[in-house]
C-alpha cells in the first residue's frame, strides 16, 4: 500500500488531470455567468414586444 501512495504521489498524471478540472470548472462558471446576463437581456427585449403587441391590439 506504501508503495502504491508513494507512486501516486510522483505521479504527474494526477496533478494534469485537477488542473483540466480547474479549467472546466473556470469555463462552466463562465458559462453560466454569461447566459444568466444574456437571459435577463432577452426576457426583457420579449417582455417589450409583448407589451407593443398589445398596446396595437
Amino acid at each position: 500500500m506504501i508503495k502504491f501512495l508513494k507512486k501516486l504521489y510522483l505521479s504527474n498524471k494526477g496533478a494534469t488531470a485537477v488542473e483540466y478540472g480547474l479549467i472546466l470548472a473556470l469555463i462552466a462558471i463562465a458559462a453560466v455567468v454569461a447566459i444568466g446576463g444574456v437571459a435577463g437581456e432577452t426576457v426583457n427585449v420579449w417582455n417589450h414586444v409583448a407589451n407593443r403587441v398589445t398596446e396595437v391590439s
